[in-house]
């Protein structure tokens, strides 16, 4: 008895609890979408952000109970939006292939670093700790942060700085967020022209630190017959909205800084 009585109360309290959840599980079950699971498993779980959402899971919800377009994800691309629309019933949309773009050409032959840098080998920590270790404090410090967040190697550091490949690029935007001097942005892979210089400095003090850099001339700007081409802030910017990429801008620039990227 001294053992049978204490496993009784046990068993007893275990049959309870078995109960008590049993009946809890059927009072607040919530009924899913079985169309959220596999449209989350259709999606490229990269959870970059790039659809807008904190993550692929996300996004699949946001689609089922909110009918969210289908073709946000551009890592996935095409194939994954027409997977989704397989899932839903309806017909797949079109992603427009897209690509990032480092916007600076301050490499090792047209400007220099400031100084050596011996701390974490990090944009971010130069950044934060020096404000950039180049002469141009605009440009790619080349250290990598935005290399090692690309998942599909698609970003390599060539001469000092970095470089996309349009190519092997899914346009996740991971490394638009991580680079310290905001000089990566995402655009259509077909509107292959480039400004590749980033200078907030004027025309004189840019020539002295990059050899490279826009001089806010305008001449792009003015020669551009979609009106695509703004100078802001001393240096080229494009509305790849209006731009028909017919390179009109590439042969007027003076200094080269416009730049042709079809591959």
């Amino acid at each position: 008895m001294t053992y049978i009585i204490p496993a009784l109360i046990v068993g007893i309290c275990g049959a309870m609890a078995g109960i008590l959840l049993t009946a809890a599980a059927k009072i607040f079950y919530v009924e899913t979408d079985e169309r959220i699971e596999k449209i989350g498993e259709s999606l490229p779980q990269a959870n970059c952000g790039a659809c807008g959402y904190a993550g692929c899971a996300d996004y699949a919800a946001a689609i089922v109970n909110n009918g969210v377009p289908a073709n946000l994800c551009r890592p996935g691309g095409s194939d994954t939006a027409a997977s989704i629309a397989a899932i839903l019933g309806t017909s797949a949309k079109y992603v427009v292939p897209m690509t990032a773009v480092v916007h600076c050409n301050g490499d090792c032959n047209a400007t220099q670093t400031a100084f050596s840098f011996d701390g974490v080998q990090s944009c971010a920590a130069v950044k934060r700790f020096y404000g950039g270790n180049g002469l141009c404090r605009y440009g790619c410090m080349g250290l990598g942060d935005c290399a090692n967040v690309c998942d599909s190697n698609a970003i390599k550091l060539k001469n000092g700085i970095a470089k996309v490949i349009p190519s092997l690029c899914k346009a996740c935007g991971l490394c638009v967020s991580v680079c310290p001097n905001q000089l990566i942005s995402i655009r259509p892979l077909a509107k292959h022209i480039d400004f590749l210089c980033s200078s907030a400095a004027n025309g004189k003090e840019t020539k002295l630190n990059c050899k490279n850099g826009c001089l806010g001339c305008k001449l792009c700007e003015r020669k551009c017959p979609e009106g695509a081409v703004k100078v802001e802030n001393f240096h080229a910017v494009i509305d790849y909205d209006k731009c028909i990429a017919c390179g009109t801008c590439i042969d007027a620039c003076p200094v080269k800084v416009i730049h042709s990227c079809k591959k």
